[in-house]
């Protein structure tokens, strides 16, 4: 790993990040839902709140940029002169990761400032949180390599966001409730476990949100050699 090639794709991105309107939009969403949900009664409890507003950073900001970042190295052909330059995929991953980390980590923070952040404090929560987020970091790695354009971004994002980022709604729409293999289904997906692990004291959705990430690893993984061999 060599920290000179990560600072380098972190500055580039970083001046990237700043000239992309649609990114900076983006990183504001999750603050303003935190604010509306700020101003809503629920009565004293918060933790499905808090739980939304945690998946729509994750999947709008963690993931959205991730695949906006890559789709434009793609359609810019910059991504081509990365892979052939000396940096090494861990190079390519750790310096793309960085700043999506950093934007997550300060728009996660104001917007749990806003709504509350005690569901979170649990150490088990601590765990499955940020696996999700890698998960999340992953996912927008490799989807923003199979995108073919920038434009076409907008086809994987929102699916993601409402997917995988607005899961916790999906148990309080009737079609889920009356559905038991939809039901069944989504309860699987990462919010979801991590519903699972304020409402109870095992550790197997932790596990669960362990496969997603593997998944998610193999996903990007695949997608970078595919790149790598097309170039």
């Amino acid at each position: 790993m060599n920290t000179q090639r990560i600072a380098a794709i972190f500055e580039k991105d970083y001046k990237d990040f700043l000239k992309n309107s649609s990114l900076l939009v983006t990183a504001a969403i999750p603050i303003f839902m935190a604010l509306l949900y700020s101003q809503i009664d629920f009565g004293g409890e918060m933790t499905f709140a808090v739980f939304i507003v945690v998946g729509i950073t994750f999947s709008a900001v963690t993931a959205g940029s991730m695949i906006t970042m890559m789709a434009e190295e793609k359609e810019k052909n910059t991504l081509r002169g990365l892979i052939q330059s000396p940096a090494s995929f861990i190079d390519i991953i750790i310096g793309k990761c960085l700043l999506t980390s950093v934007v997550t980590i300060i728009v996660l923070g104001i917007s749990l400032l806003l709504i509350g952040f005690e569901p979170l404090l649990e150490t088990r929560m601590i765990i499955g949180t940020i696996l999700a987020f890698i998960f999340f970091l992953f996912l927008g790695i490799g989807v923003g390599l199979f995108a073919k354009t920038l434009a076409s971004t907008y086809v994987y994002t929102t699916p993601i966001m409402l997917v995988f980022g607005f899961t916790p709604m999906f148990l309080a729409i009737d079609f889920f409730i009356n559905n038991k293999v939809a039901s069944t289904i989504i309860e699987y997906f990462p919010m979801i476990q991590l519903l699972e692990i304020d409402e109870t004291s095992s550790w197997a959705p932790i596990g669960i949100i362990g496969i997603w990430l593997v998944a998610s690893i193999i996903f990007a993984f695949v997608l970078f050699k595919k790149a790598v061999k097309d170039d």
